[in-house]
């Protein structure tokens, strides 16, 4: 089950515990960012061995409109991550919905 911005907002704001990952690039992560560690979509698959204590927790992926992240959330499902949720419609539905 994906999220959408008001959830997402709503676990920030009550400091709740889960992974936070955006899938963007670093120019991207640089100019807007939500808070979430930094890991590109291209890197990912290299990364999710690091990722492996994550694999039961609530994992939550972003980009700049839900694609990226979208596949990311694919590839952590395939290598088992149980609790991916993708950030429906990514930063640009967090900048409508509350701006920067």
């Amino acid at each position: 089950m994906d999220i959408n911005v008001q959830e997402l907002k709503q676990k920030l704001d009550s400091k709740e515990e889960f992974v936070f990952i955006d899938v963007r690039e670093v120019h991207e992560n640089e100019e807007f960012n939500l808070g979430a560690t930094l890991i590109p979509l291209g890197e990912i698959a290299g990364k999710l061995e690091d990722l492996a204590d994550a694999k039961d927790k609530e994992v939550v992926v972003h980009c700049r409109s839900g694609a990226r992240s979208g596949m990311a959330k694919s590839l952590m499902q395939q290598a088992g991550f149980s609790n991916v949720r993708n950030l429906e419609g990514g930063v640009l539905a967090w900048i409508d919905a509350f701006g920067r």
